[in-house]
């Protein structure tokens, strides 16, 4: 059975830090693409970042380009999402993916988490 666990959320202030982390189960990332997609409240789902399983080239949402670093575990079973310098913009449920292409549309991607909670506020 296929799984996506995602971890690592919570509250922080602006200027803070936090890293998601997605466990899977079923498969692995030697095989796919890795994903982190995030919903704000009343706005569309929007693709944040992804990895390529080949060799590791990276896509980001411009948004959080130079803020956010994707990478995977050593063991290809996790990947992370680092997020520096969080702003109140970047609020909403972060969701991992896992799919084919190297793109932020969602139309790739075919097994997702239940998300996990980013709040940035003061």
């Amino acid at each position: 059975e296929v799984q996506l666990v995602e971890s690592g959320g919570g509250l922080v202030q602006p200027g803070g830090s936090l890293r998601l982390s997605c466990t899977v189960s079923g498969f692995t990332f030697d095989d796919y693409t890795g994903g982190w997609f995030r919903q704000a409240p009343g706005k569309e789902r929007e693709g944040v970042s992804c990895i390529s399983n080949r060799d590791g080239s990276t896509v980001y949402a411009d948004s959080v380009k130079g803020r956010f670093t994707i990478f995977f575990n050593d063991a290809r079973n996790t990947v992370y999402l680092q997020m520096n310098n969080l702003k109140p913009e970047d609020t909403g449920v972060y969701y991992c993916t896992a799919g084919r292409g190297l793109n932020l549309d969602g139309r790739d991607f075919f097994w997702w988490g239940q998300g996990t909670q980013v709040t940035v506020s003061s």
